[in-house]
């Protein structure tokens, strides 16, 4: 038996020794075998409740729920039923035979909503990798009374749809809402997909997609991504150039319904449909982007075009094009150039169908309804034929003056006979047809007439204004300068919902809580460097070991 002398020498050790290893522990536990808590009864089980659909979670560490991803689950459930809508008043032979498949299901809210809200479904397929995630998929069937309409499925994603390659075991509608990069489960889902079928995919690596790991986005879209004012609605392009390619390799081809950049992801809508002749077409829908490095003026370099081979236009040869469409230095400001893609060049979004969307919206309720009408009315009125946009503030700061009102600038390009609208994608946006040539010459006589501050040599600015505009500019008011979404003052660009709001960790197939190890590898790289005082203050506690020698002696 240990005397006082003893017993206070050990606890010394036991405190010399704790934290290295909890220290030790913490590194190890990831990997180490642990039980999962018992799932808890519905009484004390946490829920979410989201349109009509109630979700229970095993508990509250198992969680995984955005209230953000809301606006993107109504507009999938708005995009659908107006799809399912139109499908069976051109076919009704359709009717019962309309299958979904949510191969990424998690919890399994999306495709109970897709069974309360949606007429007209004849099955849904809730897909999940994890077992935990199908138990509580199958567990939240249940309990919304679903049951004749949603099947529970445990299987790879990828997996789950290549089973139903097969024309007649086909999928009307596949919905992949991954955690990051769709990309792994393209090619199965555009093979499983009926011709005329819809494909709805989100992505939520933007920071890839908007230029900030140009190599990543090359590996994973197969195209170079740019860091431009315009780069939302650059990741859109390359997403959709993607979806085509793994789409050609098998003699089909896409047709963009609804392309939104919104808040951390992107939300995009397809048609699937069959055909070689289409699948030749596709060069002319796509094209390399060449961005100025100085005045970051926007050039595009198409990888083929179609000529008509006869009179009535129903004939066309394929040919390559000539180019670069730039000299070696920018012609405006003699930088050089970046270039990127390629991206696709053609509409984005299919107007007729969008059109019907906000109209469909007045019948049905949705928490997110206001933000749904004030984007896609901004999407309705976006230039479809003109890729890209500039930003207002951005061509001021350019020429080193201040930004007027929008309207001033809308006037200008109207009453010079150019087309402009807004984009949904920026609230600052000038989407234009008119050349670069007019564009610089506007903001060259809107700097003449509000700014007489000198440029220096050498700068950008400086080799812009030193040009004389070639062309005559209003900017007279026009009575289109202010389109319909500004005048009626819709809502469209999200105020942040919540503090931290933004994409969250990602789901885990248990209730391992990871805290300790994100806090050990806060400043990992710092510590690393000894001769850094705030890397020692960041490391972990170390072990004197005259310490414990100290304590070995007392025992």
């Amino acid at each position: 038996m240990l005397s006082g002398r003893g017993i206070r020498a050990q606890s010394l050790l036991s405190r010399a020794l704790f934290p290295f290893f909890a220290g030790l522990f913490g590194r190890v536990s990831s990997i180490l075998p642990f039980k999962a808590a018992p799932i808890m009864t519905d009484k004390t089980a946490p829920q979410v409740r989201e349109g009509q659909a109630t979700i229970t979670f095993p508990s509250a560490e198992e969680v995984f729920y955005n209230p953000v991803q809301e606006y993107n689950r109504d507009l999938s459930v708005a995009v659908i039923r107006l799809y399912v809508k139109q499908l069976l008043a051109k076919d009704p032979t359709k009717a019962g035979k309309v299958n979904v498949m949510e191969a990424l299901s998690a919890s399994g809210l999306r495709s109970i909503r897709y069974a309360k809200e949606i007429p007209g479904l004849d099955k849904i397929v809730a897909n999940d990798i994890s077992k935990k995630a199908v138990e509580t998929i199958r567990r939240n069937i249940i309990n919304n009374g679903v049951e004749e309409l949603v099947q529970p499925s445990h299987n790879d994603a990828s997996m789950a749809m290549y089973l139903k390659r097969k024309p007649e075991d086909r999928f009307q509608i596949i919905d992949l809402d991954p955690y990051g990069s769709p990309t792994p489960f393209l090619d199965a889902a555009v093979q499983s997909t009926v011709d005329g079928g819809l494909l709805c995919v989100t992505c939520t690596d933007m920071a890839v997609l908007c230029g900030n790991a140009t190599e990543t986005c090359y590996t994973k879209y197969g195209a170079i991504s740019l860091k431009a004012k315009s780069c939302h609605e650059i990741a859109l392009r390359i997403v959709i150039a993607c979806v085509e390619s793994h789409a050609n390799r098998y003699g089909r081809y896409i047709e963009p319904i609804l392309s939104l950049s919104i808040d951390f992801y992107c939300r995009i809508f397809f048609r699937i449909n069959t055909s070689q002749a289409m699948c030749k077409r596709t060069t002319s829908k796509l094209g390399h982007l060449y961005q100025c490095n100085g005045c970051e003026t926007l050039s595009f370099q198409p990888l083929g075009q179609l000529v008509p081979n006869d009179n009535n236009g129903k004939n066309f040869k394929y040919k390559l094009v000539s180019g670069p469409p730039v000299n070696k230095h920018c012609s405006h400001c003699q930088n050089t150039h970046q270039v990127g893609g390629p991206i696709w060049i053609a509409p984005i979004h299919d107007q007729h169908f969008v059109s019907e969307l906000l109209v469909s919206l007045d019948n049905h309720e949705y928490q997110t309804v206001e933000r749904m009408k004030g984007m896609l009315t901004v999407a309705a009125e976006e230039l479809p034929d003109v890729p890209l946009y500039y930003q207002q503030d951005r061509l001021c700061a350019m020429v080193k003056t201040g930004s007027g009102k929008m309207t001033v600038f809308r006037s200008a390009l109207l009453n010079a006979g150019y087309r402009v609208s807004l984009s949904h994608a920026n609230k600052m946006a000038i989407k234009t047809d008119a050349p670069a040539e007019f564009i610089w010459d506007m903001m060259r006589v809107w700097r003449k007439s509000n700014s007489q501050s000198d440029l220096k040599p050498g700068t950008t600015a400086f080799a812009l204004m030193a040009t004389t505009p070639k062309h005559e500019v209003s900017f007279e008011t026009h009575t289109e300068a202010n389109p319909d979404s500004r005048k009626l003052q819709l809502k469209r660009f999200q105020v942040n919902p919540e503090r931290n709001w933004g994409p969250k960790s990602r789901a885990s197939a248990g209730n391992f809580d990871d805290s300790e190890k994100r806090r050990q590898n806060q400043g990992k790289k710092r510590k690393q460097d000894p001769a850094d005082p705030v890397a020692m203050e960041l490391a972990e506690p170390r072990v004197d070991p005259k310490q414990i020698k100290t304590v070995k002696d007392q025992l």
